[in-house]
């Protein structure tokens, strides 16, 4: 274990994203009062961009810091993590609080032993679906950077995203066999339909995706990681991945304004719907419903608690604010990819 490991990856990460802590946007409005553009060449322009939220900072120094954030605060999962420990008697894979039943009629007819199984057949699920997202992602990074300078500073945070997402992707699956429940692949339906959109999607359209996939599961692996009722193993997990992915979505949200100034009209049109396609795809898989016939449930009524559960589109509501907030912010949310943004339960 390099120096820089030599901690407890169970303790409360501080954010550090590359821009010195404290909230990305804040930074980023703060920050961004004396930088430019900086063009795919390495070269400055004259032109400085600004949207709703300020002006945007220079690309390359965006770039430039994360780098440093990850030189600093990277991890090996195979090394940081205790792979070898037995599973603890007593505590729950996922908090309760985040598990799809939770609070429901059905959820308070089962045994404590039911439950605790439940979440970690969710566990598992959102692990796959972590995966999913994952692979997505690095093939939309591929596309973003294929016509880019190689040596500049943006394509080798690019090209170190994709690196931290292979890790992960790596741990993720690792978990999942640790746990003893199956991985939960999305339905074949939307497999091949995210394989449509990450074939078309625009540019901005690739960020926006990105931040959907990134920012809730990142919200909930907040929960997660300090709940000491959460096995070892699961805590040490979230918590390499908030503190990866807090610099993930630092490099999305800075593209993603970039893009949606510098876009034609059409692209950002587009860029709208594919991203309310994605979140209507996104609230559909984000729990695989065999985890219900795993444990002994009825899945119909399972998954009809689910849908009018208060609790549960409370969680996934807030869960997607932060992030509904700012695409409200930079004018992704509008017209009829607002409207599928309702309809997938994550927009109140």
């Amino acid at each position: 274990m390099t120096a820089a490991h030599e901690r407890d990856v169970t303790a409360t990460p501080t954010r550090d994203d590359g821009g010195g802590g404290g909230d990305v946007l804040h930074a980023g409005l703060r920050d961004g009062l004396h930088a430019g553009i900086t063009g795919d060449d390495g070269a400055r322009d004259i032109q400085l961009l600004r949207d709703a939220l300020g002006p945007l900072r220079d690309r390359e120094q965006v770039a430039l810091r994360l780098l440093e954030a990850s030189a600093k605060h990277s991890f090996d999962p195979d090394t940081d993590l205790d792979w070898d420990a037995p599973a603890e008697d007593g505590k729950w894979f996922w908090p309760p609080e985040l598990v799809s039943l939770y609070d429901t009629p059905l959820w308070r007819k089962m045994s404590e032993e039911q439950r605790m199984d439940l979440a970690r057949h969710e566990a598992a699920s959102l692990a796959s679906l972590g995966i999913w997202f994952e692979i997505i992602l690095m093939q939309l990074l591929v596309r973003h950077i294929y016509d880019k300078s190689v040596t500049s500073n943006h394509v080798r945070y690019a090209l170190t995203e994709i690196a931290d997402e292979c890790r992960h992707s790596m741990m993720f699956a690792r978990m999942i066999q640790k746990g003893g429940a199956p991985a939960y692949p999305v339905p074949r339906v939307y497999h091949n339909v995210a394989r449509v959109l990450k074939t078309v999607s625009t540019t901005p359209g690739s960020f926006a995706a990105t931040l959907l996939g990134e920012e809730i599961l990142d919200w909930m692996q907040r929960l997660t990681f300090p709940d000491e009722r959460v096995q070892t193993l699961v805590r040490g997990v979230t918590r390499i991945h908030v503190v990866e992915e807090a610099r993930h979505v630092r490099y999305a949200r800075e593209e993603l304004r970039r893009q949606m100034v510098t876009s034609p009209r059409w692209e950002q049109e587009l860029t709208r719907l594919t991203a309310g396609h994605a979140a209507r795809v996104f609230s559909v898989c984000f729990v695989n419903p065999q985890v219900y016939d795993n444990v002994g449930l009825d899945r119909r009524e399972a998954v009809a608690q689910v849908r009018t559960s208060p609790h549960r589109r409370e969680v996934m509501q807030s869960g997607a604010k932060r992030l509904t907030d700012f695409l409200d912010d930079i004018g992704v949310m509008r017209g009829t990819g607002r409207r599928l943004w309702k309809a997938s339960g994550l927009l109140a």
